[in-house]
């Protein structure tokens, strides 16, 4: 596994969409974080000590950081998110399970309004994304 082959199958989830924040980090987001999408996933293009994190959801956080190579993700464990230090730590099965279930988890919290624009068809939704990134460019 590495950045891009990974990029490529998060982008075929469900509403993902990605943004290059914080320095050299592709975020990738379940919705756009315009009509208030939530990150699942974020992969260090530049990496110093971890490659990827990701959401693991109070359940399986102390469980996967028992495991060789996963750590508690910088800034966000208390958000109960996991960070792996090397692209070998899974099988690219096992971890193409583990940001699934990142992605569902984080779906499953969205407020109902984001739901809500998810669900609209995706003409409807595009043109309601770009009015409001119009309107943050305007503040």
């Amino acid at each position: 596994m590495n950045v891009e082959i990974l990029r490529e199958w998060l982008l075929t989830l469900p509403h993902a969409e990605e943004t290059m924040q914080w320095g050299e980090n592709l975020v990738f987001w379940v919705g756009d974080k315009s009509i208030g999408g939530k990150m699942f996933a974020i992969a260090n293009l530049a990496p110093e000590k971890t490659v990827l994190g990701f959401a693991a959801g109070p359940e399986h956080f102390a469980e996967l950081v028992e495991i060789e190579g996963v750590i508690p993700a910088p800034y966000l464990a208390r958000a109960h998110w996991v960070a792996i230090e090397r692209w070998d730590v899974f099988p690219v099965h096992e971890l193409k399970q583990h940001l699934q279930y990142a992605r569902d988890l984080v779906f499953a919290k969205l407020p109902k309004r984001t739901k809500d624009v998810l669900a609209m068809p995706q003409h409807e939704r595009r043109r309601l994304i770009a009015a409001r990134k119009k309107l943050s460019k305007q503040r």
